[in-house]
C-alpha cells in the first residue's frame, strides 16, 4: 500500500567464531629460494626420479659456489664441510669425493643448455634470426645458472669416469651441431657467405662461453644483451651483402 513503510530485513549477525578465516596470500619466493630451485632442476643423477632435497641440496649449493670461485682443484672436501657447517664424516656419508659432486652438476648444465636452446629453435625462421635466438637464449641460460655454469665449464674435463665424460661431451656436441646446422642453412639459402662453418661456429660459441670469465651481473648490460651484440658483429661479417641496384646506362 502507498505510504506503508517497508521494513528492510536485517542481515543476520555472524559471530566471530563462525566467520570465515581470511585467505592467506602466498609468500613471494625469495631470490635464494629461486636459485635453489634452479640448481635442483639442473642436477642430473642418471635417471633418478627423486629430486635432491634438504642437506644434499645445501651441499651442492656450497660446492657449486666454491668450485666456481676457487676452481675444482682449489677446493677440498674439508672446505665444503666447513662452509656447510657439518663434519667431514657427514659430508662423506652423502658423497664419497668431489667428483661425485661435480658430475651431476656438469652433466646437468651441459644437457639442460642443449635442451633449452633446441626447444626454442624454430627452423621456420631465417638463419640469422635462429642464430640470434640461439645465442641470446644461451646467454640467458648462463645468466640464470651463472655459478653452476662457471663450476661446470672450468672443470669440464675433470671427471675420471670415462663413460660420464663421454656422455657429457655428447650433449655438448649436440649443442655445437645445432649451431652448425643453423650456419649451414644460412649458407645454403644464400643468406650467409660461403664460410668455414666449423670455425665460425667455434668463434660464436667461444664469445659466449668466455663471458663467464669477465661478466659482471651488476654491470649496465645483461648477458643476453651483450651476447646479441656479439652475434650482430659476427653476422655483419658473414651475411651476404645486399645486392646494389645496377645503374641504368644513359
Amino acid at each position: 500500500m502507498v505510504g506503508e513503510k517497508r521494513l528492510a530485513r536485517a542481515a543476520p549477525k555472524v559471530s566471530s567464531a563462525n566467520a570465515p578465516a581470511p585467505v592467506a596470500k602466498p609468500r613471494a619466493r625469495t631470490a635464494a629460494a629461486i636459485q635453489t630451485e634452479d640448481l635442483v632442476s639442473l642436477l642430473e643423477f642418471g635417471g633418478q626420479a627423486q629430486p635432491a632435497q634438504g642437506r644434499i641440496v645445501q651441499i651442492f649449493e656450497v660446492a657449486c659456489r666454491l668450485f666456481a670461485l676457487k676452481g675444482f682443484d682449489g677446493v677440498s672436501m674439508r672446505d665444503i664441510a666447513l662452509e656447510c657447517g657439518i663434519s667431514k664424516a657427514t659430508l662423506y656419508h652423502y658423497f664419497p669425493d668431489k667428483d661425485s659432486l661435480l658430475r651431476p652438476l656438469a652433466m646437468g648444465v651441459t644437457k639442460a643448455l642443449y635442451l633449452h636452446v633446441s626447444r626454442l629453435d624454430d627452423p621456420g625462421l631465417s638463419a640469422s634470426e635462429r642464430l640470434r635466438l640461439c645465442v641470446g637464449e644461451t646467454a640467458r641460460f648462463f645468466e640464470r645458472h651463472r655459478w653452476a655454469w662457471i663450476a661446470s665449464s672450468t672443470n669440464f674435463w675433470n671427471d675420471p669416469q670415462i663413460r660420464a665424460r663421454r656422455e657429457r661431451i655428447g650433449w655438448r656436441d649436440r649443442y655445437e651441431r645445432l649451431v652448425r646446422e643453423i650456419l649451414e642453412a644460412g649458407v645454403a639459402a644464400g643468406e650467409m657467405r660461403d664460410i668455414d662453418v666449423p670455425v665460425a661456429g667455434r668463434m660464436i660459441l667461444g664469445s659466449v662461453n668466455w663471458m663467464s670469465r669477465w661478466y659482471d651481473p651488476k654491470g649496465a648490460m645483461s648477458a643476453p644483451d651483450i651476447a646479441l651484440r656479439f652475434c650482430d658483429m659476427v653476422l655483419g661479417g658473414i651475411l651476404t651483402p645486399p645486392k646494389r641496384a645496377s645503374r641504368a646506362k644513359p
